[in-house]
């Protein structure tokens, strides 16, 4: 195993928050001393069937744990996941059936070992332990905590001032979850900072159990290519790990230079001395920030699509910028970004491009509309500020700066 110090700097790359640092020193110093592995632990409700960039943050934290030597348990939430997690929710959640729940389940299993070493990743559903439990031990677990805590989270709180409904189901949530900490003997849990209150109930319920408490590790939410918002699949501004190479390059080179140092820190693999240099490189101005777009865009899409896909994306994203196929007199519009973001068919409604923004809706919806040779297909997109190719059906080509 590498030195505490090595360690540590590794676990802390791209982290939000670790409660507490100095348990965690702790541990792997431990860990060290009896050359004997951590516990690391990750739950997942599946909740939905395909994995984005946005999810792999985890995993790509589960996998530095899996280098350094630790093992660590892929757990998903087929119980929990029948009721659903009440993070961020201004209502009660629609349960999955236990038929929805597996099917997505063998998605994630399929999907995981993308960025996960099989041989050393332990993958559990948490019905072995919870769905055992009857009526006493279910009891038991309820006068575990009190009603006054669980409203002290933040969405609990919002729903019970406007007088929305707040099931008992959902105050269980965050105590099965917990209980999976003692069920694992966990000695790290991730998570992201939404489940700030679900990974701190896990220190509490250990505690109570005589266990001695799991280090929390938050990593922050990875917003998606609008470089605004929490990468969603509703929102439209997610990466795939099963998109077509083009796409996901494309959409990798059109996130913006500030958002780029935030990918590297979450999903790239190189190391944290390269990621420093790359850093100090950008800012002194000896590293251009296209460059180092272009090598991000590369490693990600050969990690999940291979070198061969990797390598054309690139060409094919390069043919298009340097003109090849492409008509020499493409017009260019300077358009006046007064907002954050701005809704794809109010774009093209402003620069000619569409009618209407319902015409622009509709050449959307029928595929015909494509940005930075990335095909768009959500209606509800918008742009951050920036420069953009726009191609509407097979002729028409529009430069946006």
């Amino acid at each position: 195993m590498l030195p505490v110090e090595k360690q540590l700097a590794i676990i802390k790359r791209g982290a939000l928050e670790i409660i507490r640092e100095e348990e965690l020193v702790r541990k792997l110093r431990r860990s060290v001393e009896t050359n004997s592995p951590l516990k690391v632990k990750a739950g997942f409700d599946p909740t939905a069937p395909d994995i984005h960039l946005g999810h792999t943050v985890l995993l790509e934290k589960m996998r530095q744990f899996q280098e350094l030597g630790h093992e660590v348990c892929f757990l998903i939430g087929d119980f929990t996941g029948m009721i659903g997690d009440p993070s961020g929710r201004s209502e009660i959640r629609k349960p999955l059936t236990r038929e929805e729940v597996l099917k997505n389940a063998e998605t994630y299993k399929q999907q995981v070992y993308k960025i996960l070493n099989p041989q050393q990743t332990k993958i559990l559903f948490n019905s072995e332990w919870l769905a055992g439990m009857d009526a006493m031990e279910i009891v038991r677990l309820g006068s575990m905590q009190t009603v006054a805590r669980m409203l002290e989270r933040d969405d609990f709180k919002k729903r019970f001032r406007n007088q929305q409904d707040i099931s008992i189901l959902e105050f269980y949530y965050p105590l099965f979850q917990a209980y999976d900490s003692v069920a694992l003997k966990a000695d790290i849990e991730l998570g992201g900072n939404d489940q700030r209150f679900n990974l701190l109930m896990g220190r509490s319920m250990q505690k109570k159990f005589g266990m001695e408490e799991q280090v929390v590790l938050m990593m922050p939410l990875l917003e998606g290519i609008d470089g605004v918002n929490k990468m969603s699949k509703s929102l439209g501004n997610y990466i795939g790990i099963d998109e077509p190479a083009s796409s996901m390059y494309g959409k990798i080179m059109s996130i913006t230079d500030k958002l780029m140092i935030k990918y590297y820190e979450l999903l790239s693999h190189i190391t944290v001395d390269d990621l420093n240099d790359l850093k100090k490189g950008i800012n002194n101005g000896s590293v251009h920030p296209k460059k180092a777009k272009e090598d991000l865009a590369f490693e990600i899409v050969e990690r999940y699509r291979g070198k061969a896909e990797a390598e054309n994306a690139k060409k094919e994203f390069e043919e298009v910028f340097k003109k090849k196929g492409l008509p020499d007199d493409i017009h260019e519009v300077k358009v006046d970004w007064k907002e954050a973001e701005i809704w794809i068919p109010a774009i093209m409604k402003e620069t000619g491009l569409a009618k209407s923004t319902g015409e622009a809706m509709r050449l959307i919806k029928q595929g015909g509309v494509s940005v930075n040779n990335r095909k768009i297909s959500d209606t509800k997109e918008k742009l951050a500020k920036g420069d953009y190719l726009f191609k509407v059906g097979k002729r028409r080509f529009l430069k946006i700066r």
